[in-house]
């Protein structure tokens, strides 16, 4: 973007909007036009000025951010990004805000700790600046829970997935009678799921997800879609092993590899840096999934910001896997499957309602 994005910063409290101000206006390509208390005086903010993104808390006073939510996307649809303290009591608020039109949600900062800190600029920072790129429609079910991954104040090194597992090698896969499904997504990627799984009927193929996400809301994640899907949806655990009929949902901050024992597929939750700026990185997912399943693989990338997923992905194909993008047109941000196709890992791009059927249809051949 040429311009900078603007910002303008809902929240009650004083001093996290202060906080959030230091982290917005580190980044060069962000700028805060302002910050309001509660919805009243963004209303009015906004009448002076519409900004590119809205950051909201979830609490506040004279009218929680939900109830704004809804009002702004049915009126004047702008992009919001959730920010809250996402304790587990809370989450099923915030899925609600996510189905209401907001395109992300992020964790409000901790400032107990420079790395603490530090990991909240990297996030927010992202998050928003996916945020400014994506399309919001009035009262739409369009929505997305992104962990994306920025910038510190001190720029670190972009990290690959070389830094969990070596890059696959030559040797192919034996094919056997079960597929497994890896699918990656960012920006926009939880009502895409949702759209996805619950066309699936409950003899899928085993599938795992990563989807970017804050820590301890993913379970949340998994319950909303296992009570909407015929396939049962639930958060992974390390060692669980992939089932048909099954979908495993990376936890948020945690990386997830798929591993082979005999017939078995099993997946591994584990901690590493962030990889492709994100941690859980489809990279790490992908490029597990070419070391031990090869063509017995189907692979999905869909909407999101950045490119992670990008390399695991033509990797995925060039171990013999079938791969599927999301195609621009049904993309809340057409970020990672553009790169995906770019780099030629990509077999075929297909709209957000023939990604089901394409699994299906790769399972049964």
């Amino acid at each position: 973007m040429s311009q900078r994005i603007r910002v303008l910063i809902v929240d009650d409290s004083a001093t996290v909007r202060q906080t959030l101000t230091d982290i917005l206006s580190s980044d060069p390509q962000i700028e805060v036009m302002g910050t309001a208390a509660d919805p009243y005086a963004a209303v009015r903010r906004i009448a002076e000025e519409a900004p590119d993104v809205i950051t909201l808390d979830v609490e506040m006073p004279r009218m929680d951010g939900i109830t704004f939510l809804r009002k702004l996307m049915s009126q004047h649809p702008i992009p919001v990004v959730m920010c809250s303290s996402l304790v587990e009591d809370g989450s099923e608020t915030l899925m609600q805000a996510l189905e209401a039109g907001a395109v992300d949600v992020v964790l409000k900062p901790r400032i107990d700790t420079r790395q603490s800190l530090l990991d909240a600029q990297v996030r927010i920072c992202d998050t928003v600046k996916a945020a400014a790129r994506a399309r919001p429609r009035p009262r739409a079910r369009v929505a997305a829970a992104a962990q994306a991954e920025g910038r510190p104040r001190s720029p670190e090194p972009k990290l690959s997935a070389d830094v969990m597992m070596p890059a696959p090698g030559k040797g192919a896969m034996a094919r056997t009678t079960e597929h497994v499904v890896c699918i990656g997504a960012s920006t926009g990627g939880t009502e895409a799921l949702r759209e996805v799984l619950e066309a699936l009927p409950a003899d899928s193929p085993g599938i795992v997800v990563v989807q970017h996400m804050p820590e301890s809301f993913t379970a949340a994640f998994a319950r909303r879609l296992d009570s909407l899907c015929e396939v049962t949806v639930r958060e992974a655990r390390d060692g669980d092993t992939v089932l048909r009929g099954q979908v495993l949902i990376a936890p948020g901050n945690r990386h997830m590899l798929l591993q082979r024992s005999g017939a078995r597929y099993l997946v591994a939750v584990k901690d590493g840096p962030l990889v492709s700026r994100h941690r859980p990185s489809v990279d790490v997912l992908f490029r597990s999934t070419a070391h031990c399943a090869g063509a017995n693989a189907i692979g999905v990338i869909m909407t999101g910001m950045g490119d992670d997923g990008a390399t695991g992905m033509r990797e995925m194909q060039e171990a013999g896997a079938f791969t599927l993008a999301q195609d621009e047109e049904s993309c809340v941000v057409f970020g990672m499957p553009k790169e995906a196709i770019a780099r030629g890992g990509v077999g075929k791009v297909v709209g957000l309602s023939s990604i089901a059927r394409e699994i299906l249809r790769h399972d049964r051949s």
